[in-house]
């Protein structure tokens, strides 16, 4: 899995390339969220597109850190998930839980509104 950090104006976006699931690469996927978590205060935008999949670890690791990001009184969202990724969403109903975007500009607008 890679993970790669960018500032967009006022929004840190966090591409994810790979599979997030059981094991190595989600524990690296939480670090990463971690750090974004403790040193910033910026919204987060997560990019799904180069994601493969994701099973229910990695599942629960997006919950949990959309939860924590709200608990600061942060915004998160996500940008184009795979097909495959956003019908998995709309099956365990995250879709109503995330925002998920398919435009990046949007995006970065609607997190920055107040």
């Amino acid at each position: 899995m890679e993970i790669e950090r960018l500032e967009e104006g006022d929004v840190t976006v966090v591409v994810v390339r790979g599979v997030i699931k059981l094991g190595e690469s989600a524990k690296s996927f939480s670090s990463f969220l971690g750090e974004v978590l403790a040193n910033g205060s910026n919204p987060v935008l997560v990019d799904l597109e180069g994601i493969d999949h994701v099973d229910s670890t990695g599942l629960g690791e997006l919950v949990g850190y959309l939860q924590r990001f709200e608990e600061q009184g942060r915004r998160m969202a996500f940008i184009n998930p795979a097909r495959r990724l956003r019908k998995l969403f709309e099956l365990t109903r995250l879709d109503d839980v995330f925002p998920i975007y398919d435009d990046r500009a949007r995006a970065v607008a609607e997190l920055t509104e107040e």
